[in-house]
């Protein structure tokens, strides 16, 4: 049984959703005076779904004698907290938060504008922008790709903040710290409204029963609809079945680039107060048990040249102090000794050195050399272990090798199978959601991750370390159940321009693609659709949707699950132009080589055999030669001819990766990436 639902009253712009004006808080809300979200205006929903929606709407409504930031999250905690007043407290002087958003939503900004306003530099002093995002890979992409903890003050509370990876590929960051956190700042574009990454990161809050104070960011965009991006929010907490609390959030309105917050679209105050007020108010405190035995679950690592490794985490029960012996538990009956040496808090923009912490606090701790993520700090005598930290399973694996080209050694540091080997499980010591597996010889290695992205970056830090090695395909990782073959798929988000949505829902049909959604954005004239797609079908597809949109559109893909196995899916039309002799390329040979395809090299690079020079225009690969000079004969024309060149194609890492096939390898060394034909393959024929 279905019910369609169409009212034509619309909800008006409020500092809190649930807030309605002008109605009687004693009355109950009849049918037909509810405001309801946009969405669902015209729009058919099964039965249950509708009431579900309805029931919430009713709940909201009825709370609107509460205060303008008074958020029932916070006062439910109290109570909560109450009747345990002989075993647990609060920690009032504390707030841990986690930012989260989707990528390129304006968190690492938010924070930005959070430690200026914070007062955590000086007035003179130079500041970066994205000051979170140090490391050089994510300043390069404009993306934060680790978590980072730092922390402010406001008034006499401390707010500990988390920063994390807004890419899907790295959902693995942010499912550990939800670990050390109450609540969560969920980001949310004004124009885009939730993305597939909001919805990831938002379902995991939820499932810890975080808070949730939502940000609705670029509030001054001439597009902006935060109507829509309220409702759209609200909807998906319901469709991810948050509880009457967690769906009661704080809407708070800001520009983080002009560091501006408000309870209103349209009256923003001169600074982020109101977004700080949000977050005392709204983000419970700490519940701590500070006479208990001592207990700190280790959720990241950094590694430091003087100190060793530091364990970071939050302390969960129990005073931690210097010189402190203490035992490292992964379980019950796997236990270690080991002494604290050093203890850091985390205060504005850097670690400040402690003697003592206590329960509720996020902290840094030195001395435990071969601490692990996801292993339990504890009292020497009384202390057990909390449950380990679980992370999704990876979807993607590509094949690690040695360097076998004729170059090998010439550019890199590292070349030998056990340079490869230590690196790869080093990785594995804070990278949660990567596996690493032997494979078929000694010099090869399965590395398993999140997404192609997610593994990208991984050899790219390598090679940026001096390793040289060799990397295949990503292939998606399947599963048999009951016989039968499931692969993972995924929700793919499209941002296009109307004149180009023809090719790109053409590419996507190509690739096993199913649309389950479309709708326009305004008055910027693009389209969002969405898409369920076989991760297999995303291999490659990034450039194609480029090329199809000429450089306009924006993809985003999130794991959705695992489906059954949704056919062949061709994802390259064209072959390879290979080399079939080594040397160092002309321009006599390029000349007549580029009439076959275009081309990857330009004149007087070095080229080995099997290296591939180029795309193809037809399917199939042809080996032609780059390297021919042009005959010495005594022989004179009265005009030399002219040779004109087309411009090289040049392929960035990622580009390789995504371009090669099942017979095709990337060479990675430290300044070159070259793509060259498998020599096993042709051996097998």
């Amino acid at each position: 049984m279905e019910m369609a639902i169409g009212f034509q009253t619309q909800l008006k712009s409020s500092s809190s959703f649930g807030h309605f004006s002008g109605r009687n808080p004693n009355r109950s809300p009849s049918l037909s005076s509810l405001h309801l979200p946009k969405q669902i205006l015209g729009r058919t929903f099964p039965s249950s779904q509708t009431v579900k929606i309805l029931s919430k709407l009713a709940a909201r409504s009825g709370s609107s004698n509460l205060t303008a930031i008074k958020c029932s999250v916070s006062s439910t905690t109290e109570t909560t907290t109450v009747g345990k007043k002989n075993q647990l407290m609060t920690r009032r002087d504390v707030r841990n938060i986690a930012i989260v958003a989707h990528v390129d939503h304006g968190k690492t900004t938010l924070v930005d504008a959070m430690l200026k306003q914070s007062k955590v530099f000086r007035d003179n002093q130079f500041v970066e922008e994205r000051i979170m995002d140090s490391n050089d890979l994510e300043r390069e992409r404009g993306i934060t790709i680790l978590s980072k903890n730092t922390s402010i003050f406001y008034k006499d509370t401390k707010i500990n903040i988390i920063d994390t990876p807004g890419h899907s590929d790295f959902g693995g960051e942010v499912e550990r710290v939800l670990n050390m956190v109450e609540g969560v700042l969920l980001v949310v574009d004004s124009v885009e409204g939730p993305m597939p990454q909001t919805r990831f990161v938002l379902k995991k809050a939820l499932e810890f029963g975080h808070a949730v104070v939502v940000v609705v960011n670029k509030i001054d965009r001439p597009s902006a609809r935060p109507d829509y991006v309220i409702n759209s929010t609200f909807e998906l907490f319901i469709e991810l079945n948050a509880t009457d609390e967690q769906c009661d959030f704080q809407a708070i309105y800001a520009s983080a680039i002009k560091g501006k917050a408000g309870l209103s679209a349209d009256n923003l105050a001169d600074d982020l107060g109101p977004l700080f007020e949000a977050i005392v108010r709204c983000i419970p405190e700490p519940t701590i048990d500070k006479d208990g035995a001592l207990q700190m679950l280790v959720t990241n690592t950094e590694y430091d040249e003087h100190k060793g490794r530091i364990a970071i985490g939050r302390l969960h029960a129990g005073v931690l102090q210097r010189g402190m012996d203490v035992k490292v538990c992964t379980s019950e009956e796997t236990c270690r000794y080991s002494k604290i040496s050093e203890l850091f808090v985390f205060e504005n923009f850097s670690r400040a050195p402690v003697e003592t912490v206590e329960a509720g606090d996020i902290c840094a701790v030195c001395g435990i050399g071969d601490i692990m993520i996801g292993e339990t700090i504890a009292d020497k005598s009384a202390g057990k272990p909390l449950p380990a930290i679980k992370v999704e399973e990876p979807t993607v694996k590509m094949s690690f090798s040695i360097n076998t080209s004729p170059f090998v050694g010439r550019e890199g540091k590292y070349v030998t199978s056990r340079n490869l080997r230590d690196r790869l499980y080093r990785e594995l010591e804070r990278n949660l959601a990567m596996k690493v597996e032997e494979g078929e010889t000694a010099d090869t290695f399965i590395v398993s991750g999140r997404g192609t992205l997610h593994i990208t970056i991984l050899i790219e830090n390598m090679r940026r370390e001096g390793y040289e090695f060799m990397v295949g395909p990503p292939k998606v990782i399947n599963k048999k159940v009951d016989d039968k073959l499931f692969e993972p798929f995924e929700i793919a988000t499209v941002e296009v321009p109307e004149e180009y949505m023809g090719p790109v829902v053409e590419l996507l049909g190509k690739r096993r693609g199913q649309m389950f959604d479309m709708q326009g954005l305004g008055s910027e004239g693009t389209s969002l659709i969405k898409y369920k797609i076989p991760t297999r079908g995303l291999l490659g597809l990034r450039n194609a949707i480029l090329t199809a949109s000429r450089g306009t559109a924006i993809l985003n893909t999130v794991f959705d699950s695992y489906g059954p196995w949704a056919g062949d899916i061709s994802t390259r039309d064209q072959g390879s132009l290979v080399a079939f002799e080594g040397g160092t390329t002309t321009s006599y040979a390029l000349s007549s080589s580029q009439e076959r395809g275009q081309l990857f090299v330009s004149p007087g690079m070095e080229v080995y055999k099997g290296q591939i020079v180029g795309i193809h225009q037809r399917p199939g690969d042809l080996s032609l030669n780059v390297c021919k000079k042009k005959a010495a004969t005594n022989i004179r024309s009265n005009k030399e001819q002219t040779v004109i060149l087309d411009t090289p194609l040049t392929y960035s890492l990622d580009d390789c990766i995504e371009y090669i096939q099942e017979d095709e390898l990337v060479e990675v060394t430290p300044s070159s990436i070259r793509m060259l034909k498998n020599p096993k393959f042709g051996k097998k024929k």
